[in-house]
Protein backbone atom coordinates (compact mmCIF):
# COMPACT_ATOMS: atom_id res chain seq x y z
CA UNK A 1 0.00 0.00 0.00
CA UNK A 2 1.79 3.42 -1.25
CA UNK A 3 0.89 7.05 0.08
CA UNK A 4 0.64 10.06 -1.40
CA UNK A 5 2.58 11.60 2.19
CA UNK A 6 3.38 10.44 4.92
CA UNK A 7 3.90 12.35 8.21
CA UNK A 8 5.56 9.95 10.79
CA UNK A 9 6.18 10.24 14.61
CA UNK A 10 4.05 13.18 15.61
CA UNK A 11 1.63 13.75 18.19
CA UNK A 12 -1.41 13.49 16.96
CA UNK A 13 -4.49 15.32 17.53
CA UNK A 14 -7.86 14.38 15.78
CA UNK A 15 -9.88 17.05 16.40
CA UNK A 16 -12.37 15.35 18.72
CA UNK A 17 -10.69 16.32 22.15
CA UNK A 18 -9.55 12.60 22.35
CA UNK A 19 -6.27 11.82 23.81
CA UNK A 20 -3.37 12.41 21.51
CA UNK A 21 -0.73 9.46 21.06
CA UNK A 22 2.15 9.39 19.04
CA UNK A 23 1.82 8.12 15.31
CA UNK A 24 2.05 7.37 11.69
CA UNK A 25 -0.36 9.24 8.93
CA UNK A 26 -0.59 8.13 5.74
CA UNK A 27 -2.55 10.27 3.00
CA UNK A 28 -3.52 9.29 -0.30
CA UNK A 29 -6.08 10.91 -2.57
CA UNK A 30 -6.04 13.78 -0.30
CA UNK A 31 -7.83 11.65 2.55
CA UNK A 32 -6.11 10.29 5.89
CA UNK A 33 -6.03 7.02 4.75
CA UNK A 34 -4.04 5.29 7.51
CA UNK A 35 -3.65 6.16 10.94
CA UNK A 36 -1.30 3.95 13.19
CA UNK A 37 0.68 3.45 16.26
CA UNK A 38 3.16 1.05 13.90
CA UNK A 39 5.72 2.86 11.44
CA UNK A 40 4.34 2.61 7.86
CA UNK A 41 5.87 1.39 4.86
CA UNK A 42 7.57 4.17 2.84
CA UNK A 43 8.14 2.33 -0.39
CA UNK A 44 7.34 4.64 -3.19
CA UNK A 45 5.90 7.22 -1.06
CA UNK A 46 7.20 10.22 -3.04
CA UNK A 47 7.25 12.76 0.40
CA UNK A 48 8.02 11.45 4.03
CA UNK A 49 7.75 14.44 6.53
CA UNK A 50 9.93 13.32 10.26
CA UNK A 51 7.08 15.19 12.64
CA UNK A 52 8.99 13.31 16.03
CA UNK A 53 8.65 15.48 18.94
CA UNK A 54 6.00 18.15 16.80
CA UNK A 55 2.15 18.36 16.88
CA UNK A 56 -0.06 16.70 14.20
CA UNK A 57 -3.39 18.34 14.30
CA UNK A 58 -6.13 19.50 11.87
CA UNK A 59 -5.95 22.45 9.92
CA UNK A 60 -7.49 25.30 12.03
CA UNK A 61 -10.94 27.41 11.44
CA UNK A 62 -11.26 30.96 11.28
CA UNK A 63 -15.03 31.48 11.61
CA UNK A 64 -14.61 35.44 11.33
CA UNK A 65 -13.02 37.29 8.37
CA UNK A 66 -13.54 39.83 5.90
CA UNK A 67 -11.07 38.08 2.85
CA UNK A 68 -14.23 38.80 0.68
CA UNK A 69 -12.83 41.19 -1.76
CA UNK A 70 -8.85 40.20 -1.06
CA UNK A 71 -9.84 36.57 -2.08
CA UNK A 72 -10.87 37.62 -5.57
CA UNK A 73 -7.55 38.83 -6.49
CA UNK A 74 -5.15 37.02 -3.83
CA UNK A 75 -7.20 33.58 -3.39
CA UNK A 76 -4.28 31.42 -2.16
CA UNK A 77 -4.76 33.46 1.78
CA UNK A 78 -0.99 32.44 2.66
CA UNK A 79 -1.31 35.33 5.62
CA UNK A 80 -3.67 32.75 7.25
CA UNK A 81 -2.85 29.87 5.72
CA UNK A 82 1.03 29.74 6.73
CA UNK A 83 -0.14 30.05 10.39
CA UNK A 84 -2.24 26.65 10.16
CA UNK A 85 -5.70 28.01 9.19
CA UNK A 86 -7.26 26.18 6.54
CA UNK A 87 -11.24 26.84 6.41
CA UNK A 88 -11.75 30.41 6.35
CA UNK A 89 -15.06 31.66 6.91
CA UNK A 90 -16.10 34.73 4.95
CA UNK A 91 -19.25 36.97 4.86
CA UNK A 92 -18.95 38.61 8.44
CA UNK A 93 -21.23 41.70 9.64
CA UNK A 94 -24.09 41.59 7.26
CA UNK A 95 -20.89 42.12 4.69
CA UNK A 96 -20.64 40.10 1.36
CA UNK A 97 -20.34 40.45 -2.35
CA UNK A 98 -22.95 38.37 -3.42
CA UNK A 99 -25.56 40.35 -4.44
CA UNK A 100 -24.36 44.04 -4.52
CA UNK A 101 -22.42 46.03 -7.34
CA UNK A 102 -18.82 47.02 -7.28
CA UNK A 103 -19.31 50.49 -6.04
CA UNK A 104 -21.89 49.64 -3.63
CA UNK A 105 -19.71 46.51 -2.13
CA UNK A 106 -16.79 49.92 -1.62
CA UNK A 107 -19.10 51.72 0.26
CA UNK A 108 -19.94 49.02 2.92
CA UNK A 109 -16.77 47.43 2.80
CA UNK A 110 -14.22 50.42 2.66
CA UNK A 111 -14.88 52.48 6.01
CA UNK A 112 -16.13 49.41 8.31
CA UNK A 113 -13.06 46.96 7.42
CA UNK A 114 -10.63 49.32 6.42
CA UNK A 115 -10.23 48.29 3.05
CA UNK A 116 -9.21 50.75 0.60
CA UNK A 117 -12.67 51.55 -0.85
CA UNK A 118 -10.82 52.35 -4.52
CA UNK A 119 -9.41 48.89 -4.59
CA UNK A 120 -13.20 47.19 -3.03
CA UNK A 121 -14.86 48.80 -6.02
CA UNK A 122 -11.62 47.43 -8.39
CA UNK A 123 -11.53 44.17 -7.62
CA UNK A 124 -15.55 43.53 -7.36
CA UNK A 125 -15.95 45.15 -10.81
CA UNK A 126 -13.26 43.43 -12.36
CA UNK A 127 -14.17 39.71 -11.27
CA UNK A 128 -17.91 39.95 -10.22
CA UNK A 129 -19.20 37.56 -13.30
CA UNK A 130 -22.17 36.13 -10.65
CA UNK A 131 -25.67 37.05 -9.98
CA UNK A 132 -26.50 34.22 -7.60
CA UNK A 133 -25.19 32.53 -4.54
CA UNK A 134 -24.88 29.05 -6.44
CA UNK A 135 -22.97 31.30 -9.05
CA UNK A 136 -21.02 33.44 -6.37
CA UNK A 137 -19.88 29.86 -5.22
CA UNK A 138 -19.07 28.51 -8.62
CA UNK A 139 -16.33 31.43 -9.21
CA UNK A 140 -14.75 30.87 -6.41
CA UNK A 141 -13.78 27.68 -7.05
CA UNK A 142 -13.03 28.67 -10.30
CA UNK A 143 -10.26 30.26 -8.72
CA UNK A 144 -6.66 28.75 -6.95
CA UNK A 145 -7.57 28.71 -3.74
CA UNK A 146 -5.60 28.48 -0.72
CA UNK A 147 -7.59 27.36 1.83
CA UNK A 148 -11.31 25.67 2.54
CA UNK A 149 -13.99 28.64 2.48
CA UNK A 150 -17.27 29.12 3.55
CA UNK A 151 -19.25 31.89 3.98
CA UNK A 152 -22.38 33.47 5.52
CA UNK A 153 -25.06 35.37 3.35
CA UNK A 154 -23.89 39.50 4.41
CA UNK A 155 -28.08 40.95 5.33
CA UNK A 156 -26.71 44.90 4.19
CA UNK A 157 -25.66 42.49 0.97
CA UNK A 158 -29.23 41.45 0.61
CA UNK A 159 -30.65 44.70 2.08
CA UNK A 160 -28.89 47.30 -0.43
CA UNK A 161 -29.38 45.48 -3.22
CA UNK A 162 -32.99 45.05 -2.85
CA UNK A 163 -33.77 48.16 -1.87
CA UNK A 164 -30.86 50.12 -3.26
CA UNK A 165 -28.21 51.77 -0.74
CA UNK A 166 -29.87 55.01 0.01
CA UNK A 167 -33.48 53.39 0.59
CA UNK A 168 -31.81 50.37 2.42
CA UNK A 169 -30.31 53.03 4.72
CA UNK A 170 -32.83 55.73 5.62
CA UNK A 171 -34.46 54.98 9.13
CA UNK A 172 -37.89 56.38 7.39
CA UNK A 173 -38.06 54.19 4.85
CA UNK A 174 -39.23 50.07 5.06
CA UNK A 175 -38.70 47.28 2.66
CA UNK A 176 -42.16 46.41 0.74
CA UNK A 177 -43.62 43.03 0.71
CA UNK A 178 -41.81 42.22 -2.34
CA UNK A 179 -38.91 43.28 -1.21
CA UNK A 180 -39.44 41.45 1.59
CA UNK A 181 -39.80 38.48 -0.30
CA UNK A 182 -36.99 38.68 -2.33
CA UNK A 183 -34.67 38.91 0.40
CA UNK A 184 -36.07 36.04 1.53
CA UNK A 185 -35.52 34.07 -1.77
CA UNK A 186 -31.84 35.15 -1.88
CA UNK A 187 -31.16 33.78 1.98
CA UNK A 188 -33.18 30.47 0.52
CA UNK A 189 -31.10 30.49 -2.54
CA UNK A 190 -27.89 30.99 -0.35
CA UNK A 191 -28.38 28.12 1.89
CA UNK A 192 -29.39 25.92 -0.92
CA UNK A 193 -26.05 26.41 -2.18
CA UNK A 194 -24.52 25.23 1.26
CA UNK A 195 -23.71 28.98 2.79
CA UNK A 196 -23.83 28.44 6.60
CA UNK A 197 -25.90 31.09 7.36
CA UNK A 198 -26.80 34.85 7.55
CA UNK A 199 -25.02 37.75 8.89
CA UNK A 200 -26.78 40.93 10.54
CA UNK A 201 -25.15 44.33 12.75
CA UNK A 202 -26.75 46.28 14.36
CA UNK A 203 -23.71 47.55 15.68
CA UNK A 204 -23.96 51.60 15.25
CA UNK A 205 -20.46 52.63 15.01
CA UNK A 206 -19.92 51.11 12.10
CA UNK A 207 -19.85 53.72 9.09
CA UNK A 208 -20.68 53.48 5.30
CA UNK A 209 -17.80 54.85 2.84
CA UNK A 210 -18.43 56.84 0.09
CA UNK A 211 -20.33 60.05 -1.08
CA UNK A 212 -23.61 59.12 -1.40
CA UNK A 213 -24.66 57.37 2.07
CA UNK A 214 -21.66 58.47 3.65
CA UNK A 215 -21.61 57.93 7.59
CA UNK A 216 -24.68 56.48 7.59
CA UNK A 217 -24.68 53.21 9.44
CA UNK A 218 -25.11 49.73 7.72
CA UNK A 219 -27.62 48.72 5.82
CA UNK A 220 -28.78 45.53 8.56
CA UNK A 221 -29.17 48.45 11.40
CA UNK A 222 -32.39 49.86 9.84
CA UNK A 223 -34.40 46.68 9.87
CA UNK A 224 -36.76 46.55 12.22
CA UNK A 225 -38.40 42.91 13.75
CA UNK A 226 -40.89 41.69 11.20
CA UNK A 227 -38.17 41.56 8.64
CA UNK A 228 -35.15 40.45 10.69
CA UNK A 229 -38.18 37.78 11.68
CA UNK A 230 -38.73 36.41 8.85
CA UNK A 231 -34.96 36.09 8.28
CA UNK A 232 -34.53 34.36 11.09
CA UNK A 233 -37.72 31.56 10.76
CA UNK A 234 -35.85 30.88 7.63
CA UNK A 235 -32.69 30.12 9.59
CA UNK A 236 -34.86 28.53 12.14
CA UNK A 237 -36.44 26.15 9.94
CA UNK A 238 -33.06 25.13 7.69
CA UNK A 239 -30.87 24.47 11.27
CA UNK A 240 -28.18 27.35 9.74
CA UNK A 241 -26.66 30.06 12.05
CA UNK A 242 -27.17 33.37 12.24
CA UNK A 243 -24.15 35.71 13.23
CA UNK A 244 -25.27 38.90 14.75
CA UNK A 245 -23.58 41.93 15.89
CA UNK A 246 -25.49 43.73 18.72
CA UNK A 247 -26.32 47.46 19.44
CA UNK A 248 -23.54 47.87 22.22
CA UNK A 249 -25.03 51.06 23.13
CA UNK A 250 -28.41 49.48 23.93
CA UNK A 251 -27.08 46.43 26.59
CA UNK A 252 -30.90 44.92 25.92
CA UNK A 253 -30.60 44.28 22.37
CA UNK A 254 -27.70 41.57 23.39
CA UNK A 255 -30.29 40.07 25.49
CA UNK A 256 -32.65 39.78 23.21
CA UNK A 257 -30.55 38.37 20.54
CA UNK A 258 -29.72 35.57 23.35
CA UNK A 259 -33.49 34.59 24.13
CA UNK A 260 -34.06 34.33 20.29
CA UNK A 261 -31.91 31.49 20.02
CA UNK A 262 -34.25 29.54 22.41
CA UNK A 263 -36.52 27.21 20.64
CA UNK A 264 -39.36 25.83 23.16
CA UNK A 265 -41.71 24.58 20.84
CA UNK A 266 -39.29 24.77 17.63
CA UNK A 267 -35.83 24.51 16.56
CA UNK A 268 -33.62 27.08 18.46
CA UNK A 269 -32.17 28.93 15.98
CA UNK A 270 -28.17 29.01 16.08
CA UNK A 271 -26.78 31.96 16.93
CA UNK A 272 -22.85 33.47 17.12
CA UNK A 273 -23.08 36.96 18.54
CA UNK A 274 -20.02 39.92 18.35
CA UNK A 275 -18.53 39.33 20.91
CA UNK A 276 -17.32 38.60 24.42
CA UNK A 277 -14.22 40.38 25.15
CA UNK A 278 -12.76 41.57 28.50
CA UNK A 279 -13.23 45.38 27.65
CA UNK A 280 -10.98 47.55 29.95
CA UNK A 281 -13.83 49.87 29.72
CA UNK A 282 -16.32 48.02 31.39
CA UNK A 283 -14.28 45.18 33.30
CA UNK A 284 -17.08 43.22 34.81
CA UNK A 285 -19.40 43.05 31.65
CA UNK A 286 -17.13 40.26 30.44
CA UNK A 287 -18.74 37.94 33.43
CA UNK A 288 -21.97 39.00 32.56
CA UNK A 289 -21.86 37.92 29.13
CA UNK A 290 -20.57 34.43 30.13
CA UNK A 291 -23.48 33.88 32.66
CA UNK A 292 -26.14 35.36 29.88
CA UNK A 293 -24.55 32.46 27.57
CA UNK A 294 -24.43 29.36 29.98
CA UNK A 295 -28.36 30.69 30.87
CA UNK A 296 -30.24 31.29 27.53
CA UNK A 297 -28.38 27.41 26.49
CA UNK A 298 -29.88 25.65 29.42
CA UNK A 299 -33.18 27.11 28.86
CA UNK A 300 -32.96 25.69 25.24
CA UNK A 301 -30.65 27.80 23.30
CA UNK A 302 -28.16 27.28 20.97
CA UNK A 303 -26.19 30.29 21.70
CA UNK A 304 -22.34 31.30 21.06
CA UNK A 305 -19.94 34.35 21.66
CA UNK A 306 -17.20 35.07 19.35
CA UNK A 307 -14.03 35.86 21.07
CA UNK A 308 -10.22 36.35 20.36
CA UNK A 309 -8.29 34.63 22.22
CA UNK A 310 -5.19 37.10 22.68
CA UNK A 311 -5.41 40.55 23.57
CA UNK A 312 -6.91 42.77 21.13
CA UNK A 313 -3.79 45.46 20.51
CA UNK A 314 -4.55 47.76 17.81
CA UNK A 315 -2.25 50.29 16.09
CA UNK A 316 -3.44 53.62 14.51
CA UNK A 317 -2.19 55.74 11.62
CA UNK A 318 -3.01 59.11 12.94
CA UNK A 319 -6.47 58.98 13.79
CA UNK A 320 -7.75 56.62 11.23
CA UNK A 321 -9.13 53.79 13.78
CA UNK A 322 -12.36 52.25 14.03
CA UNK A 323 -12.83 53.57 18.10
CA UNK A 324 -12.98 56.64 16.94
CA UNK A 325 -16.33 55.88 15.22
CA UNK A 326 -17.97 55.04 18.45
CA UNK A 327 -18.66 58.68 19.71
CA UNK A 328 -19.56 61.92 18.22
CA UNK A 329 -16.17 63.86 17.48
CA UNK A 330 -14.28 60.95 16.53
CA UNK A 331 -16.65 60.10 13.60
CA UNK A 332 -17.55 63.63 12.98
CA UNK A 333 -13.29 63.48 11.99
CA UNK A 334 -13.74 60.40 10.02
CA UNK A 335 -16.39 61.43 8.09
CA UNK A 336 -14.11 64.05 6.18
CA UNK A 337 -12.68 62.51 3.16
CA UNK A 338 -10.32 65.75 2.76
CA UNK A 339 -6.88 65.99 5.05
CA UNK A 340 -7.59 70.18 4.43
CA UNK A 341 -10.85 69.61 5.72
CA UNK A 342 -10.01 67.36 8.99
CA UNK A 343 -7.42 69.40 9.92
CA UNK A 344 -9.65 72.23 9.71
CA UNK A 345 -12.15 70.63 12.11
CA UNK A 346 -8.91 69.53 14.51
CA UNK A 347 -7.86 72.82 15.14
CA UNK A 348 -11.62 74.52 16.20
CA UNK A 349 -11.35 75.29 19.93
CA UNK A 350 -15.13 74.46 19.45
CA UNK A 351 -14.49 70.88 18.41
CA UNK A 352 -11.75 70.58 20.22
CA UNK A 353 -14.16 71.10 23.53
CA UNK A 354 -16.08 68.35 22.33
CA UNK A 355 -13.94 66.14 21.61
CA UNK A 356 -12.76 66.42 25.14
CA UNK A 357 -16.10 65.92 26.29
CA UNK A 358 -16.39 62.82 24.64
CA UNK A 359 -13.22 62.07 25.88
CA UNK A 360 -13.89 62.42 29.87
CA UNK A 361 -17.39 60.55 29.32
CA UNK A 362 -16.22 57.58 30.59
CA UNK A 363 -19.85 55.91 31.59
CA UNK A 364 -22.33 54.24 29.34
CA UNK A 365 -21.36 51.37 26.78
CA UNK A 366 -18.43 52.06 24.88
CA UNK A 367 -15.29 49.70 23.54
CA UNK A 368 -12.52 51.89 23.60
CA UNK A 369 -11.21 53.00 27.58
CA UNK A 370 -10.88 56.66 26.30
CA UNK A 371 -7.45 56.55 28.25
CA UNK A 372 -4.39 58.65 26.19
CA UNK A 373 -2.43 57.29 28.87
CA UNK A 374 -2.73 54.34 27.92
CA UNK A 375 -1.71 54.87 24.49
CA UNK A 376 2.14 54.68 23.23
CA UNK A 377 3.72 56.74 20.44
CA UNK A 378 5.37 54.00 18.29
CA UNK A 379 6.76 56.07 15.24
CA UNK A 380 6.86 59.87 14.61
CA UNK A 381 8.92 61.95 12.35
CA UNK A 382 9.65 64.09 15.71
CA UNK A 383 11.48 61.03 17.59
CA UNK A 384 11.40 62.46 21.05
CA UNK A 385 7.72 61.20 21.42
CA UNK A 386 8.18 58.08 20.34
CA UNK A 387 7.82 55.37 23.59
CA UNK A 388 5.69 57.92 25.38
CA UNK A 389 1.92 58.18 25.84
CA UNK A 390 0.11 61.29 24.41
CA UNK A 391 -0.96 61.99 27.67
CA UNK A 392 3.00 61.90 28.68
CA UNK A 393 3.60 64.43 26.00
CA UNK A 394 0.61 66.63 27.31
CA UNK A 395 2.11 66.96 30.48
CA UNK A 396 5.86 67.54 29.26
CA UNK A 397 4.04 70.46 27.20
CA UNK A 398 3.22 72.48 29.90
CA UNK A 399 -0.26 70.15 30.73
CA UNK A 400 -1.93 70.03 27.67
CA UNK A 401 -4.80 68.30 28.16
CA UNK A 402 -4.65 64.29 26.31
CA UNK A 403 -6.29 65.09 23.39
CA UNK A 404 -5.03 68.49 22.60
CA UNK A 405 -1.73 66.84 23.10
CA UNK A 406 -3.14 64.12 20.56
CA UNK A 407 -4.75 66.58 18.18
CA UNK A 408 -2.12 68.37 17.76
CA UNK A 409 0.53 65.21 17.26
CA UNK A 410 -2.19 64.36 14.80
CA UNK A 411 -1.95 67.75 12.59
CA UNK A 412 1.77 67.82 12.89
CA UNK A 413 2.07 64.77 11.35
CA UNK A 414 -1.09 63.35 10.32
CA UNK A 415 -0.29 59.53 9.33
CA UNK A 416 2.46 59.32 9.66
CA UNK A 417 2.37 59.35 13.06
CA UNK A 418 2.23 55.58 14.69
CA UNK A 419 0.42 55.05 18.02
CA UNK A 420 -0.96 51.64 19.64
CA UNK A 421 -3.22 50.70 22.49
CA UNK A 422 -5.07 47.31 23.89
CA UNK A 423 -8.40 48.16 24.57
CA UNK A 424 -9.89 44.34 25.44
CA UNK A 425 -8.51 40.58 26.41
CA UNK A 426 -5.44 41.83 28.92
CA UNK A 427 -6.16 40.12 31.72
CA UNK A 428 -4.90 36.41 31.08
CA UNK A 429 -6.53 34.74 33.60
CA UNK A 430 -9.80 36.07 32.54
CA UNK A 431 -8.93 34.77 28.88
CA UNK A 432 -8.38 31.24 30.68
CA UNK A 433 -11.90 31.15 31.90
CA UNK A 434 -13.10 32.54 28.54
CA UNK A 435 -11.92 29.66 27.09
CA UNK A 436 -12.89 27.09 29.24
CA UNK A 437 -16.44 28.25 28.76
CA UNK A 438 -18.53 26.46 26.23
CA UNK A 439 -20.98 29.20 25.22
CA UNK A 440 -17.79 30.76 23.77
CA UNK A 441 -16.31 30.18 20.36
CA UNK A 442 -12.54 30.56 19.61
CA UNK A 443 -12.02 32.85 16.66
CA UNK A 444 -12.45 36.41 15.74
CA UNK A 445 -9.64 37.07 13.85
CA UNK A 446 -11.42 40.13 11.21
CA UNK A 447 -8.60 39.02 9.11
CA UNK A 448 -8.59 40.28 5.49
CA UNK A 449 -9.88 44.05 7.60
CA UNK A 450 -8.29 46.44 9.26
CA UNK A 451 -4.81 45.87 7.55
CA UNK A 452 -3.37 48.79 9.51
CA UNK A 453 -4.37 48.41 12.76
CA UNK A 454 -4.58 44.74 13.87
CA UNK A 455 -2.87 41.05 13.20
CA UNK A 456 -4.33 38.44 13.88
CA UNK A 457 -3.90 35.86 12.13
CA UNK A 458 -1.86 33.81 14.34
CA UNK A 459 -4.91 33.90 16.86
CA UNK A 460 -4.85 29.76 17.37
CA UNK A 461 -1.17 29.37 17.97
CA UNK A 462 -0.93 31.66 20.25
CA UNK A 463 -3.80 30.26 22.33
CA UNK A 464 -1.67 26.90 22.18
CA UNK A 465 1.20 28.73 23.58
CA UNK A 466 -0.88 30.01 26.27
CA UNK A 467 -2.15 26.42 26.75
CA UNK A 468 1.19 24.74 27.00
CA UNK A 469 2.94 26.99 29.17
CA UNK A 470 0.36 27.13 31.51
CA UNK A 471 0.38 23.02 31.60
CA UNK A 472 4.20 23.23 31.80
CA UNK A 473 3.96 25.52 35.05
CA UNK A 474 2.13 23.35 36.64
CA UNK A 475 -1.46 25.02 36.12
CA UNK A 476 -3.42 24.04 33.15
CA UNK A 477 -6.26 25.64 32.84
CA UNK A 478 -7.33 23.54 29.17
CA UNK A 479 -5.68 20.41 27.82
CA UNK A 480 -3.92 20.69 24.83
CA UNK A 481 -6.18 18.74 23.11
CA UNK A 482 -9.20 20.02 24.46
CA UNK A 483 -7.41 23.31 22.67
CA UNK A 484 -7.37 22.17 19.42
CA UNK A 485 -10.69 20.80 19.89
CA UNK A 486 -12.13 24.23 20.61
CA UNK A 487 -9.75 25.67 17.15
CA UNK A 488 -10.95 22.81 15.22
CA UNK A 489 -13.55 19.81 15.39
CA UNK A 490 -15.89 22.01 17.50
CA UNK A 491 -15.95 25.06 15.07
CA UNK A 492 -16.44 22.54 11.97
CA UNK A 493 -19.24 20.59 13.83
CA UNK A 494 -20.99 23.83 15.22
CA UNK A 495 -21.28 25.16 11.58
CA UNK A 496 -21.31 21.81 9.99
CA UNK A 497 -18.90 21.86 8.06
CA UNK A 498 -16.45 19.26 6.49
CA UNK A 499 -13.60 20.31 8.51
CA UNK A 500 -11.82 20.38 11.48
CA UNK A 501 -10.83 16.39 12.13
CA UNK A 502 -7.59 14.41 11.38
CA UNK A 503 -9.25 10.78 11.41
CA UNK A 504 -9.16 7.96 8.72
CA UNK A 505 -11.33 8.92 6.20
CA UNK A 506 -11.48 13.15 6.60
CA UNK A 507 -9.56 15.02 4.30
CA UNK A 508 -6.56 15.76 4.79
CA UNK A 509 -6.48 19.62 6.14
CA UNK A 510 -3.65 19.31 8.44
CA UNK A 511 -1.00 21.39 10.13
CA UNK A 512 2.57 20.25 11.54
CA UNK A 513 3.62 22.35 14.85
CA UNK A 514 6.39 23.00 16.93
CA UNK A 515 5.53 23.28 20.31
CA UNK A 516 9.33 24.67 21.29
CA UNK A 517 8.72 27.57 18.67
CA UNK A 518 5.60 28.17 20.64
CA UNK A 519 7.48 31.67 21.73
CA UNK A 520 7.28 35.27 21.92
CA UNK A 521 7.89 35.68 18.26
CA UNK A 522 4.67 34.93 18.24
CA UNK A 523 3.21 38.11 19.64
CA UNK A 524 5.46 40.30 17.16
CA UNK A 525 4.34 42.14 14.12
CA UNK A 526 5.33 43.00 10.91
CA UNK A 527 4.43 44.56 7.90
CA UNK A 528 4.45 43.32 4.19
CA UNK A 529 3.01 44.89 1.45
CA UNK A 530 -0.55 43.82 -0.09
CA UNK A 531 0.13 43.38 -4.06
CA UNK A 532 -3.82 43.90 -4.57
CA UNK A 533 -3.93 46.89 -2.75
CA UNK A 534 -1.17 48.55 -4.27
CA UNK A 535 1.74 47.71 -2.11
CA UNK A 536 -0.42 48.78 0.87
CA UNK A 537 1.49 48.05 4.14
CA UNK A 538 -0.03 45.45 5.94
CA UNK A 539 0.23 44.12 10.02
CA UNK A 540 1.38 40.57 9.58
CA UNK A 541 2.66 38.27 11.82
CA UNK A 542 6.00 36.39 11.10
CA UNK A 543 6.23 33.00 13.02
CA UNK A 544 6.97 30.52 10.50
CA UNK A 545 8.98 28.49 12.29
CA UNK A 546 6.27 27.67 14.24
CA UNK A 547 4.55 25.79 11.47
CA UNK A 548 7.11 23.72 9.38
CA UNK A 549 3.98 22.17 7.20
CA UNK A 550 0.41 22.77 6.04
CA UNK A 551 -1.23 20.36 3.77
CA UNK A 552 -4.58 21.21 2.16
CA UNK A 553 -7.02 18.88 0.76
CA UNK A 554 -3.58 16.31 0.82
CA UNK A 555 -1.56 19.02 -0.79
CA UNK A 556 1.94 20.59 0.84
CA UNK A 557 0.63 24.21 0.54
CA UNK A 558 3.08 25.57 2.99
CA UNK A 559 6.62 24.25 3.96
CA UNK A 560 9.63 25.94 6.28
CA UNK A 561 8.29 29.00 5.72
CA UNK A 562 7.62 28.76 1.84
CA UNK A 563 5.29 28.82 -0.35
CA UNK A 564 4.86 25.29 -2.40
CA UNK A 565 5.09 25.63 -5.34
CA UNK A 566 1.21 24.62 -6.16
CA UNK A 567 -0.52 27.65 -4.13
CA UNK A 568 -2.10 30.44 -6.43
CA UNK A 569 -1.03 28.10 -9.03
CA UNK A 570 -3.59 25.64 -8.59
CA UNK A 571 -6.81 24.89 -6.46
CA UNK A 572 -5.80 23.43 -3.28
CA UNK A 573 -8.75 24.36 -1.21
CA UNK A 574 -12.77 24.49 -2.17
CA UNK A 575 -16.11 25.83 -1.03
CA UNK A 576 -17.26 23.60 2.09
CA UNK A 577 -21.01 23.81 1.93
CA UNK A 578 -22.74 23.62 5.21
CA UNK A 579 -24.25 19.94 5.91
CA UNK A 580 -22.38 18.23 3.39
CA UNK A 581 -20.06 15.97 5.82
CA UNK A 582 -17.43 14.16 5.23
CA UNK A 583 -17.84 10.34 5.16
CA UNK A 584 -18.07 8.68 8.45
CA UNK A 585 -14.02 8.01 9.94
CA UNK A 586 -13.20 4.53 10.03
CA UNK A 587 -11.26 3.46 13.50
CA UNK A 588 -7.52 4.41 13.76
CA UNK A 589 -4.95 1.88 13.83
CA UNK A 590 -3.91 1.42 17.53
CA UNK A 591 -6.05 4.16 18.50
CA UNK A 592 -6.05 2.67 21.74
CA UNK A 593 -2.73 3.58 23.16
CA UNK A 594 -1.77 5.78 25.60
CA UNK A 595 -1.35 9.46 24.93
CA UNK A 596 2.53 10.77 24.32
CA UNK A 597 4.05 13.39 26.41
CA UNK A 598 4.41 16.42 25.09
Amino acid sequence: MTYDTIIKGGRWFDGTGAPSAVRHLGVREGRVATVSAEPLDETGCPDVVDATGQWVMPGMVDIHTHYDVEVLEGPTLEESLRHGVTTILLGSCSLSTVHVDAVDAGDLFGRVEAIPRQHVIKSVGSHKTWRSAEEYVAALESLPLGPNLASFIGHSDMRAATMGLDRATRDDVRPTRSELDRMERMLTEALDAGFIGMSAQQLLFDKLDGDLCRSRTLPSTYAKHHEMRRLRDVLRRRGRALQAGPDATHPHTIVTQALGSIGLWRKPLKTSLLSAADIKAIPFIIHLMRLLGGVVNRLGADFRWQHLPVPFEVYADGIDLVIFEEFGSGAAALHLQEKLARDELMRDPAYRARFRKDYESKYGPRVWHRDFFDAEIVACPDASVVGKSFGQVGVERGGAHPVDAFLDLVLEHGTALRWRTTISNHRPKILQKMAQTPSIQMGFSDAGAHLRNMAFYNFGLRLLKHVRDAERAGKPFLSVEQAVHRLTGELAEWYDLDAGHLRVGDRADLVVVDPERLDASLEEYAESPVDQYDGLSRMVNRNDATVPLVMVGGRTVWRDGQAADVLGRERTGRFLRAGQSAVDPLPASGADAMPSAS
